[in-house]
């Protein structure tokens, strides 16, 4: 039988681990594998997720770091790389499988939907979803899952501070158009609550038309922090645009 391996990055994200491990402890009885990788956190992180997780790692700080160090220590046939605030759908697992049991698949994604009421929400959802089957780019709030094998043939993320998963998509596609899941990922609409639908939506989708037009990485990874942060780094890998 094929085994998934879930792969979270974190950074100061005690609460959310302690909120949200629990829902993945069905999938490690049915003998897939959990794997938390810090990325420097100065809070409780690794203590709320040692006994929860199969491997808690410690990594250098970064998203693209964090998800290849866990990658390198994956067991399972295919890799699914999952926010911490983003909750999997009811057999996630079997779809996923399922879905990659055509050999002429590659990867894939779920369709997302953000947790809050208002009703942008569902527009902004439903946005990112048909940019993804349009474009056959996939965010990371979809929760991207590829073979095992082909991760390590493209040559796993890019060391980049920020547009790794659309980086990554692009290598994947090149083999395969992603198989895209409808039965949704609930992420957290927490970065929009707290800086705002407006300027958030236009942020994000500025940053990706500028990476689009051959804006560096780096650049848009100061751009977005001067924009959410006062310019300092150090957010939870889950806070993307």
């Amino acid at each position: 039988m094929s085994r998934l391996s879930i792969i979270i990055p974190v950074l100061n994200e005690a609460v959310t681990l302690r909120q949200q491990l629990p829902a993945l402890q069905g999938l490690r009885q049915a003998g897939h594998q959990v794997i938390v990788v810090d990325g420097g956190s100065t809070d409780a992180s690794v203590e709320a997720a040692r006994h929860l997780a199969d491997h808690c790692l410690q990594s250098a700080p970064g998203r693209a770091r964090q998800m290849n160090a866990g990658a390198a220590q994956a067991t399972g046939d295919i890799l699914l790389f999952l926010h911490i605030d983003t909750t999997l759908p009811d057999g996630a697992a079997e779809r996923v499988l399922s879905a990659l049991a055509d050999s002429s698949r590659a990867w894939g994604r779920f369709d997302v939907r953000l947790d809050g009421q208002h009703p942008a929400f569902r527009v902004i959802a439903a946005a990112m979803n048909l940019r993804s089957r349009l474009t056959a780019v996939a965010t990371g709030d979809q929760a991207i899952f590829v073979r095992r094998a082909v991760f390590e043939q493209i040559g796993a993320y890019p060391d980049v501070p920020l547009m790794e998963d659309v980086i990554v998509s692009k290598a994947l596609r090149r083999l395969s158009r992603p198989v895209c899941l409808r039965p949704p990922v609930i992420a957290s609409s927490r970065r929009w609550q707290r800086h705002g639908i407006l300027a958030t939506t236009w942020l994000m989708w500025r940053l990706r038309l500028a990476f689009v037009l051959g804006a560096s990485p780096a650049d848009l990874h100061a751009q977005y922090y001067s924009k959410h942060h006062g310019g300092r780094g150090g957010a939870s890998p889950g806070q993307e645009p």
